[in-house]
């Protein structure tokens, strides 16, 4: 995509990539999590936990924007190995991909994922993991149009006491 640069993400980054967020959560997840749970995420608390986050990450967790051309950010993305528990193992896992709803469907997240895909091959990782709202079926669509495909697990991800069952995506990843 045109006009378009990925780079690392920076502490400066951290409220826009918060909005980021919280806007793609409350676009996305509208009627597959509970309404007041969306109404009440804040930024920024959300922000505080991005910059903790990101001074305490060994290294191990990428966390890539897309800038657009005039520094506007246009999505973010995270990735790193893959946990299983509290265990990570030698395949990678891509933890998050955000963008402005009003770029949805402009090549942003496209081009976010094609980088992290390739970087995470790159690293030597021979599988990348990803989980999913079962009900989000334009984000399915998505990873399912990139290469990845649901591999049976299921899991419940508990939202304000109300389980909302996510799915987990694999792509092989070529070494």
């Amino acid at each position: 995509m045109s006009g378009l640069l990925l780079r690392p993400m920076t502490a400066g980054d951290c409220e826009g990539v918060a909005t980021m967020r919280i806007r793609g959560w409350q676009h996305a997840y509208r009627g597959l999590v509970p309404q007041p749970h969306l109404d009440g995420l804040d930024i920024g608390a959300d922000a505080e936990r991005h910059r903790a986050r990101l001074l305490a990450n060994d290294g191990s967790v990428v966390d890539l924007v897309a800038e657009a051309e005039g520094g506007e950010l246009a999505g973010w993305a995270a990735f790193g190995p893959y946990r299983d528990g509290e265990v990570r193992t030698g395949d990678a896992e891509l933890y998050a991909l955000y963008l402005p709803p009003e770029r949805i469907g402009r090549g942003v997240g496209r081009t976010l994922l094609t980088e992290a895909v390739h970087r995470c091959a790159t690293a030597g990782h021979r599988s990348m993991y990803l989980w999913v709202l079962r009900d989000n079926t334009r984000a399915r669509r998505f990873y399912e149009r990139a290469g990845f495909g649901a591999d049976g697990a299921e899991e419940p991800f508990e939202v304000d006491g109300v389980a909302v069952p996510e799915v987990r995506y694999v792509k092989e990843l070529a070494g």
